[in-house]
């Protein structure tokens, strides 16, 4: 059941209640896109991460992006790893900080999980335009803090 915003909080506290639900929505809606590939949402975020990269990732860089403890995305990289969906190699800027890149079955999958992703979106019918704009606000603001924190 949900009420009214209370007038007195600052926007952003409501932005990070609106994402907190949105968020368990969007879980269970998409959970069905990884049903039968066996990746939990820790290893499914980090085979996101690294198969996205523009430059292959440390586990550290990970964490930092996502918000999430490195020894978490430390436990998915090594679960990718042993499942033969990532492979680590040595970084030359930093000698116990592996990177990290997908193997041709780690990209696959992640299409594959991305395919369906896209086909129970379309499903949802939403307005294109308005989830792009809404996308597009969340990066700035996501963006404004991590310029704040490095400001610090």
């Amino acid at each position: 059941m949900e009420t009214g915003v209370s007038e007195s909080r600052h926007p952003l506290v409501g932005l990070v209640d609106e994402t907190i639900r949105l968020n368990g929505r969007l879980r269970s809606v998409f959970g069905e896109a990884r049903a039968g590939c066996a990746l939990n949402d820790s290893e499914h975020m980090v085979l996101t991460a690294v198969v996205e990269a523009q430059d292959a990732p440390t586990v550290a860089q990970i964490g930092r992006s996502m918000g999430h403890a490195r020894q978490l995305v430390q436990r998915a990289a090594n679960a990718l790893r042993d499942a033969g969906l990532v492979e680590t190699f040595e970084n030359p800027a930093h000698k116990r900080a592996m990177l990290l890149r997908p193997t041709a079955k780690g990209a696959a999958l992640k299409r594959q999980i991305d395919a369906r992703a896209d086909a129970l979106a379309a499903r949802l019918m939403l307005d294109s335009e308005e989830v792009a704009a809404a996308t597009a606000a969340l990066r700035a603001v996501r963006r404004q803090i991590e310029a704040h924190f490095r400001a610090r």
